[in-house]
């Protein structure tokens, strides 16, 4: 009879509790390095899609079996000649400083100076320029209608200069193999691959597919329809045995389930602790 009582005793839930907050830290940790991550968006340089604050959540698997198309918005480590982009970041005291830290090993901490986000203009063998006769990008001589998602373009008027993305204008630039032409949708205070570069696919950490946070502004970051009538590029070699049609977001749904369902099971066990051990005093 003793045994069997021993069998029944249950871990007490001052030895139980911090048990589950280290699995879900390390679940989180795991989740962050490997599946999703969200960053949160520090500059206006993509305004109005995102706003300073929000935050964006990243599946950083898609393009391990695909590359980046036309239109994605995607987050990307910068190269050398990629300088940061200025934010408002005051200085901060110690215990703000070690929520940081956390933040960023369980992935909602802000991103690295060298992180950067954008939209995909041009994929390898694309040819950009701006601008046609009516002021439009043009992706392979075909114009890009970008008022649903353009903020405030730079001005025409001013000339094109080296190192600078203060004018609308610039010459044609052809997309090398391995690399991607990226903008922000705020064309007036976005630095980006008109002036800083093309960005090597290898860079990219992944696809921001939905804003989750602030809980007004929750919606998806879909291609904008322009693109759909862009001639398709060339495949490359590393694509050629890729799916032709890949739908847009099931890559990221794929991902999102399998992650959602261990969460809210964690949580619900966490909440279902007190009664569950009120059954077993019973």
């Amino acid at each position: 009879m003793q045994m069997v009582q021993r069998r029944r005793r249950q871990m007490p839930l001052w030895q139980e509790l911090p048990l589950l907050l280290v699995v879900a830290f390390c679940l989180a940790v795991l989740i962050r390095s490997f599946l999703l991550q969200a960053f949160f968006i520090p500059s206006g340089s993509m305004e109005d899609t995102l706003l300073v604050g929000d935050r964006v959540l990243v599946n950083k698997v898609v393009y391990d079996v695909r590359d980046p198309v036309r239109g994605e918005v995607i987050v990307f480590r910068g190269t050398n000649d990629w300088a940061p982009e200025p934010t408002d970041d005051p200085d901060l005291g110690f215990v703000a400083k070690l929520g940081r830290t956390v933040g960023d090993l369980v992935g909602v901490g802000r991103p690295g100076e060298k992180d950067f986000i954008k939209r995909v203009i041009g994929v390898p063998g694309d040819r950009i320029r701006c601008c046609d006769d009516q002021g439009r990008l043009t992706v392979n001589d075909q114009p890009l209608d970008e008022a649903g998602y353009v903020l405030e373009d730079s001005p025409l008027d001013v000339p094109p200069s080296p190192g600078e993305c203060r004018s609308r204008q610039f010459a044609e630039v052809v997309v090398e193999p391995g690399q991607l032409f990226v903008m922000g949708d705020h064309r007036l205070v976005s630095q980006d691959s008109r002036c800083q570069g093309p960005v090597p696919i290898d860079n990219v950490i992944g696809r921001a597919f939905v804003i989750v946070w602030p809980q007004d502004r929750w919606d998806g970051l879909s291609v904008p329809d322009t693109f759909d009538s862009l001639p398709p590029t060339a495949p490359t070699p590393a694509a050629v045995d890729q799916p032709a049609d890949v739908p847009e977001t099931s890559g990221d749904l794929v991902i999102v389930l399998p992650v959602m369902i261990p969460l809210l099971f964690a949580s619900r066990s966490v909440s279902l602790l007190p009664a569950r051990r009120r059954r077993l005093r019973l």
